[in-house]
């Protein structure tokens, strides 16, 4: 036992530590080099430092003590991850308030988490941006897709390429009066919208391409109809034949172009071509 709770305590300060320090330089980047700050809030840089102030001590702790750390002994590998956890999540703490510290005349003035903490109470606001940090490996999930799964139907089907960060990136560290406690939850909202809109964004080209047919399901057909606009704009109707899917199919891709039907390129080509964009 004495080892476990010694184990937690050595983890708790490495992730700790590793935290604060990671923030604090994170937090200067800009003074350092505006060309780094601007490299470090887009991707591929910026997979990576999320990566490394969040799961990658994970992974660090629960490899040393599978290896029997010194500071860790014997002591299951989820006591070490549970404890870098737990320093996480203190760093962070400290970070903000040292911020907020740093920028007194910001904290004064109108804040997010001042008026959220009014309207719905100070625990609830508070419990409830925790809860949605368990969201947080799902949207690592479609990252991954996105990085090493999308990339191959490009290969293979092609399924137009994107640039990845003009999509994933953060800018709001460039909003003023975003301090401490507010930049933070507002860069991980930067960050999450990022990976869901350029997911969204793939799937639109793989749902027209595979499966450019509405769903019977009228209600379900206007709920999806934000994130896939081709069921308003293409795809056919769900009591049609196989052969106006494949007519469909025709109609918007013999040109070569692979992209969904409501794709932003397709009006550009046309354009460029002299041609009138198929109608829906």
């Amino acid at each position: 036992m004495n080892e476990a709770w010694t184990a937690l305590a050595w983890s708790a300060g490495a992730g700790c530590l590793w935290t604060l320090a990671a923030a604090i330089k994170l937090t200067n980047v800009g003074k350092i080099s505006a060309s780094l700050a601007a490299l470090c809030r887009r991707a591929p840089t910026l997979d990576l430092i999320v990566a490394a102030v969040t799961w990658i001590p994970w992974v660090i702790a629960a490899v040393a003590a599978a290896q029997g750390a010194p500071i860790i002994g014997d002591a299951p590998w989820w006591v070490a991850v549970l404890g870098t956890l737990a320093g996480q999540i203190v760093g962070l703490q400290l970070w903000c308030w040292g911020h907020e510290l740093a920028n007194r005349d910001k904290v004064r003035g109108p804040r997010i988490v001042r008026y959220l903490n009014r309207r719905v109470g100070r625990f609830r606001n508070h419990a409830a941006l925790w809860i949605t940090a368990l969201a947080y490996p799902i949207f690592w999930g479609i990252r991954f897709g996105e990085v090493a799964i999308y990339p191959w139907l490009v290969w293979t089907v092609r399924l137009p390429r994107y640039k990845q960060s003009e999509w994933i990136n953060v800018s709001r560290t460039k909003f003023d009066g975003l301090v401490g406690h507010d930049l933070i939850w507002c860069l991980y909202c930067d960050w999450m919208t990022g990976v869901y809109s350029l997911g969204a964004e793939m799937l639109r080209n793989v749902e027209s391409f595979w499966c450019p047919i509405r769903f019977y399901d009228g209600k379900k057909c206007e709920n999806c109809k934000v994130d896939f606009p081709d069921i308003d704009g293409g795809w056919v109707q769900p009591n049609a034949s196989m052969a106006d899917v494949v007519e469909t199919m025709h109609k918007h891709y013999d040109q070569g172009d692979h992209s969904w039907f409501g794709h932003p390129a397709r009006k550009v080509n046309l354009t460029v071509e002299g041609r009138q964009p198929p109608t829906p």
